[in-house]
């Protein structure tokens, strides 16, 4: 069983920075890719960076220059570092590892709240 924990969300101000952190346990076979969505109040769920088996990243546009993925494999978990957070930043940010028997798994979210 795969189970993923998230941490490190919370309140920030405007230009503000968080970093989330995805702890990743169990055994995950032949993973294709990791990533973190939002989700907004009234929105669906959308991407915003994902890092591949190969180490490859891609990023929403709306995150581009002020967000990293990253991941340590001996820790087993995976990292979004924020910077220059706006209001629109707030959501629930959910940890997600997709692999080849598996398919998707997720975390239960970490809340986001960026204040003007």
């Amino acid at each position: 069983q795969v189970q993923l924990v998230e941490s490190g969300g919370g309140l920030v101000q405007a230009g503000g920075s968080l970093r989330l952190s995805c702890a990743v346990s169990g055994s995950i076979f032949r993973l294709n890719h990791m990533g973190w969505y939002r989700q907004a109040p009234g929105k669906q769920r959308e991407l915003v960076a994902q890092i591949t088996n190969a180490g490859s990243t891609n990023y929403a546009d709306s995150v581009k220059g002020r967000f990293t993925i990253s991941r340590d494999n001996a820790k087993n978990t995976m990292y979004l570092q924020m910077n220059s957070l706006k209001p629109e930043d707030t959501a629930v940010y959910y940890c997600n590892v997709n692999s080849l028997f598996r398919g998707d798994d997720w975390g239960k979210g970490t809340l986001v709240t960026v204040s003007s």
